[in-house]
């Protein structure tokens, strides 16, 4: 069952989780431009929160530690290579 929630921001909606996030709030940081535009909401907030906001510092990760990352799936793989080979750049290789 659904039911209202208010972020702090004012903005009402339903949800049937207990998951704390604002799709209204969600949806305004959804950046147009950038390695991380294609990525859904779940994987960008996956990799904010290890502190990877550039091409640049995804990699210092390899594949595999990124894919352990909770809201990165495999569809998410060829999505990161892609902003990664724009960038002249790869995942680290494991060791």
């Amino acid at each position: 069952m659904k039911s209202l929630r208010i972020c702090p921001n004012g903005h009402r909606y339903y949800k049937s989780s207990d998951c704390p996030v604002c799709p209204t709030c969600e949806a305004s940081k959804k950046p147009n431009t950038g390695p991380f535009a294609t990525l859904s909401a779940p994987a960008r907030r996956a990799l904010a929160h290890m502190g990877v906001t550039t091409a640049e510092e995804l990699s210092g990760y390899s594949e595999k530690e990124i894919l352990a990352l909770h809201g990165i799936g495999p569809s998410s793989l060829p999505k990161l290579r892609k902003a990664l080979a724009e960038s002249g750049l790869a995942f680290r290789k494991p060791a």
